[in-house]
């Protein structure tokens, strides 16, 4: 179906609005979890406090990256932390952060991921200060090594794809050590011999948020685990599943965004046809199964059943050795991330597909935030390695892991 007019701006269709998970039953406590050690999880009840006016505030702050870090910095205060009890919780913020704006989404996740990460370290978050990014990206041409001295470890080299690093005051960055492994560590962007290229950024998505490679000479760093360990804990499959909830709440404004239109021209008597009636009935199957997803897979380790190893080393290495696939070994995080990113993934994919064609180009050409919230999703979600995630969920279905 195809729009007639430019425009579709109502009031109540640009009002902030949170995504919330449907209930569902929370899987028991298993032997050695959370559940067992601390008591029952309770399920999230209600919102966050304050979400209201964080949404308003990231709504009146699009496109303004310096206000919109100040926001995330709050909210690393006082938002839950993945594993915690409340991670259900946690993805709803993400998600709805990112259904206001999907850049907004891209600046939060990053630095709330970082906190979990100091946190899961066993660093005392309560005087950590300043905006974080996590840089984990590797690149030909680009190599990042840590060197242990007497003055400590130092970093050398270059990380690619390091997102608005000129405004962040710290970052978690991965380096290769001496080992012959990566290894964690964090590490002061202000420090003398950080230089940040500029980037060659001619995205029409995420213009705000430029990504390029960051040079290191001699710059202290303070290593979070062991080698290996970044990728090993449990964390490093939660938080991709944390990025999947902010493409979620991308894909549920852009759904908004299409219900608010066939309600604005049935208004003004174009009533939807069969074709906009279908799209939006798959748009809601899609949506649904995905919300009900995440908040089944958050209870699932809130409750200590996704409290595993995840690679060992790398993606590479994983899909070599398979992880823990003794029988009845708990279910592996990584492949459940696996499965979460890619089923989110495909909905994001289908829901933009429907979307974009029966809208037509009008809202595309001539609808700012419509046309800005296609074009951040289109690229955010690029972020997934499609077959090549497929094809490491693969090599472990093969190895016995499915839970089918």
């Amino acid at each position: 179906m195809k729009e007639s007019s430019t425009r579709t701006d109502p009031a109540e269709a640009r009002r902030p609005r949170a995504v919330t998970f449907p209930p569902g039953p929370r899987e028991p406590g298993r032997g050695g979890s959370r559940a067992e050690a601390q008591g029952p999880v309770p399920p999230t009840a209600g919102p966050h406090p304050g979400q209201d006016r964080l949404l308003d505030a990231v709504a009146s702050a699009v496109g303004d990256v310096p206000a919109l870090l100040s926001l995330a910095r709050d909210a690393g205060r006082t938002w839950p932390q993945p594993g915690q009890g409340n991670t259900a919780a946690l993805w709803e913020l993400l998600a709805s952060v990112a259904a206001v704006d999907v850049a907004a989404g891209r600046i939060f996740e990053p630095h709330l991921d970082a906190l979990a990460i100091l946190a899961q370290s066993g660093r005392d978050l309560r005087p950590v200060e300043g905006a974080w990014g996590v840089f984990a990206a590797e690149g030909p041409g680009a190599r990042l090594e840590a060197k242990a001295g007497d003055a400590g470890v130092l970093l050398d080299g270059s990380k690619p794809w390091c997102s608005l690093a000129p405004l962040l005051d710290h970052a978690v960055i991965t380096a290769h050590t001496d080992a012959g492994g990566r290894a964690a560590f964090a590490v002061d962007l202000h420090h003398p011999g950080v230089t940040c290229d500029e980037p060659a950024w001619i995205a029409r998505g995420l213009q705000e948020i430029p990504s390029g490679t960051v040079h290191f000479n001699q710059v202290p760093a303070e290593q979070l685990g062991g080698d290996g360990w970044y990728f090993s804990r449990p964390g490093f499959a939660w938080g991709g599943m944390g990025v999947a909830a902010c493409w979620l709440g991308g894909a549920v404004a852009v759904s908004r965004d299409y219900r608010d239109s066939l309600r604005a021209a049935a208004g003004r008597g174009r009533e939807p046809d069969q074709i906009a009636f279908a799209s939006l009935g798959e748009i809601d199957r899609i949506l649904t199964s995905a919300l009900q997803y995440l908040a089944g897979t958050a209870a699932l380790i809130d409750d200590g059943g996704l409290a595993g190893g995840g690679p060992p080393a790398s993606a590479n290495e994983h899909l070599q050795s398979g992880g823990d696939q003794r029988p009845g070994a708990e279910r592996s995080p990584w492949s459940e991330a696996l499965r979460v990113r890619g089923t989110v993934a495909a909905a994001v994919e289908r829901v933009l597909a429907l979307v974009s064609r029966d809208r037509g180009p009008a809202p595309l050409a001539f609808d700012e935030p419509y046309a800005k919230r296609m074009a951040d999703l289109a690229l955010y979600v690029r972020q997934h390695h499609a077959q090549r995630d497929d094809a490491q969920l693969g090599a472990l279905t093969l190895k016995g892991e499915p839970p089918w």
